[in-house]
């Protein structure tokens, strides 16, 4: 049984979690890049007209991945990590589930954020893709003990 972490990380946040999780349960890293990547000015989330607020209002937009996974039959599980998005998991991740077959998989998903819960990415989620087999979620603030890490993946 592998475990397969992928994550989607515009500001180093999210890939820092990703890499203690992979350490934590000796897991494959899997990074959901973007074919153009994120610059501060597509991140600013206070201008209505950056990419990632133009991206966010879309919901039918789907950001290009650069790269895919070849091996996802080797996994039984997958961990899919993100930073939230206006309260949500960006449309990257929407990108990446669609791209590939994850319906046999158990699926975990961790965020990212100083404040906003991941309880809303998991309900969108859940209700955009009723086929796959969430288990769980968690948000890490980066404070977590690899103890704490452990845990949550048991």
């Amino acid at each position: 049984m592998k475990t397969l972490i992928s994550y989607f990380s515009a500001s180093g946040e999210t890939k820092a979690q990703a890499e203690k999780i992979a350490k934590v349960i000796q897991g494959d890293l899997f990074e959901i890049e973007p074919v153009i990547p994120y610059n501060d000015a597509d991140l600013d989330w206070t201008n209505k007209m950056s990419r990632s607020s133009v991206e966010m209002n879309d919901k039918s937009f789907r950001p290009p991945i650069k790269k895919k996974i070849d091996n996802l039959a080797d996994y039984d599980t997958v961990i899919i990590g993100y930073p939230i998005w206006w309260f949500t998991a960006p449309s990257i991740i929407n990108t990446f589930i669609e791209e590939n077959h994850l319906d046999n998989k158990n699926i975990l998903l961790f965020c990212t954020s100083g404040g906003s819960s991941i309880d809303k990415s998991i309900k969108d989620l859940e209700e955009k893709y009723k086929e796959l087999k969430i288990i769980k979620g968690k948000r890490f603030t980066g404070n977590e003990s690899l103890e704490e890490i452990k845990e949550w993946c048991k």
